[in-house]
């Protein structure tokens, strides 16, 4: 089993670092990062405003007693290789970092030209995708979320589909269309059809929707045949990042039957750069739902197994001088818990690979302010959203900005994901 090493809430950095920062020394994200000054692509942790870069600690001779630790698993553009070191390699490199940047140790501030080389702040640095994705899984596993919609489009009085508390519900997504914060994400064009319409057309989607998700990131490759335990998934899952599983609800409705997602879900999933470790999260480990049918044996599991991560959604339009909160939930909401989404995927013997991701599915709370999606939020434009600019959303328009935030504070200790952020572009007509 896992054995997680977190930081003591009471170890505090030599580093100025804000009370509200996302980035405290208990968390210690990784990313992969390059700035002007440093264009080669490397591994960074961050902390506060700053990006630790760890090559230039590598090359000052810091990191040398980190286990079996080298130079090109620290130069490189993306956390593969390193994660594909045993868990005591990316574990001791993050520690190592965290005993450099305690207070009263004085090996940085000593070395003022080190000290500048090994900060760069955020804003200064580019940052990319946390791995090389080669695999990726959405679920559909917030039982708010799932009655929400089945609601709308079926029955009110039954929602949900006989199988969806037996099973964590989820298709093979497209990875190649997984993209990094910033990126600006083009409307997808597409089958249309209402049901007056006596035959599709074909133009851009008039509902295009964010979905507010966390994704899981896996650190460990298995065998074909092999099967992983709810016991066991601690063993496999690196750390989690927030998610954007756009979704364009027009074409989605007129393909999905009788073989669900396909085009209306592989145009743009947007992904935060940041990976926040199991370890810096273990101190927010909570109970999820009550699960109120019984689960197959293989879907069983003790203690708790989710985390109490706040999560909101903010909106802006190209008029609007500041974004406006639409959304916040929680994490902890889900029903099917991570241990057992990786379980069920693993339990015909299909294999997982270092870096694959794993979203979660639409995360939506109780409450209408907690839906995760726009579809909900304005229950299939019924109920249009009032924005400051004077204007109305129903679903998201082109100019417009979709911010999704998260973080988990407990005993004056932030553990955030910093954003995933991005503008919708006017669909590409050419050929159209």
């Amino acid at each position: 089993m896992q054995q997680f090493s977190t930081i003591p809430a009471t170890q505090r950095s030599w580093l100025n670092i804000a009370s509200d920062s996302d980035f405290s020394l208990q968390n210690l994200p990784f990313g992969v990062f390059t700035s002007d000054k440093f264009p080669e692509a490397r591994i960074g942790l961050a902390l506060g405003d700053s990006v630790v870069d760890t090559l230039a600690l590598f090359d000052a001779g810091l990191l040398q007693g980190v286990n079996s630790l080298s130079r090109e698993h620290l130069r490189a553009s993306s956390l593969n290789a390193l994660l594909a070191q045993e868990p005591e390699t990316w574990r001791g490199l993050r520690l190592r970092i965290a005993e450099l940047f305690t207070a009263g140790n004085q090996t940085l501030l000593q070395n003022p030209d080190l000290h500048a080389r090994a900060l760069v702040k955020q804003n200064l640095a580019q940052l990319r995708l946390p791995t090389k994705v080669g695999n990726y899984v959405d679920f559909y596993s917030s039982r708010e979320h799932a009655s929400n919609v089945g609601a709308m489009f079926r029955d009110p009085q039954n929602p949900l589909l006989p199988n969806w508390l037996h099973i964590p519900i989820g298709y093979n997504g497209r990875s190649s269309s997984i993209i990094p914060s910033g990126i600006a994400v083009k409307r997808p064009l597409g089958q249309l059809k209402n049901d007056a319409d006596p035959a599709p057309t074909f133009g851009p989607s008039k509902q295009l929707d964010f979905e507010l998700e966390m994704a899981f990131i896996t650190g460990r490759n298995t065998q074909l045949g092999e099967r992983i335990s709810t016991s066991s998934t601690d063993d496999y899952i690196f750390g989690m990042t927030l998610l954007n599983d756009w979704s364009a609800r027009d074409i989605q409705r007129w393909e999905y039957v009788p073989l669900g997602p396909f085009l209306a879900k592989t145009f743009a999933t947007s992904m935060s750069p940041w990976v926040v470790t199991l370890d810096a999260l273990q101190p927010f480990r909570v109970s999820g739902p009550e699960q109120t049918v019984p689960v197959l044996p293989y879907l069983q599991t003790q203690g708790a197994q989710t985390y109490d991560i706040h999560l909101e959604v903010w909106l802006q339009s190209a008029k609007m001088d500041a974004p406006l909160k639409i959304c916040r939930t929680n994490f902890r909401h889900m029903y099917w818990s991570m241990a057992q989404q990786l379980a069920h995927m693993t339990s015909n013997g299909t294999n997982i690979e270092i870096g694959d991701v794993y979203g979660s599915g639409t995360i939506s709370g109780p409450t209408p302010d907690s839906y995760g999606s726009m579809l909900e939020l304005c229950w299939k434009g019924t109920k249009p959203l009032e924005l400051p600019d004077g204007t109305q959303r129903k679903f998201i328009e082109d100019g417009d900005t979709v911010i999704m935030k998260g973080w988990a504070e407990k005993d004056g200790v932030r553990v955030g994901f910093g954003e995933v952020r991005s503008v919708v572009q006017a669909a590409d007509l050419v050929n159209a």
